[in-house]
């Protein structure tokens, strides 16, 4: 499990580059790399950490479910993610 000051951290992440998003454009196309770099650094999106929906683990995230690759596997074992047959692992 994260930590929850990590959770938290990466929520305001995803509001500040929300928040921020056309301004950055607009700096972007006028070319003014300048002003950009006078933004706040975590209103870039690329900081932003892909985290599993259910226990925040930011390692081996799978993008199309949006799980870890523990989680997913043990909801696979489970038999909560259709269509997924256990081969050898």
């Amino acid at each position: 499990m994260a930590k929850e000051s990590m959770k938290a951290r990466e929520v305001k992440r995803i509001k500040l580059a929300d928040q921020y998003a056309e301004k950055r454009a607009a700096l972007k196309a006028a070319g003014d790399f300048v002003g950009l770099q006078k933004l706040p650094r975590n209103s870039a999106p690329v900081r932003q950490r892909n985290r599993c929906k259910l226990t925040g683990r930011p390692r081996g995230y799978m993008r199309q479910f949006g799980l870890s690759r523990i989680t997913f596997r043990e909801m696979a074992l489970n038999g909560k993610i259709p269509g997924v047959v256990k081969a050898s692992w």
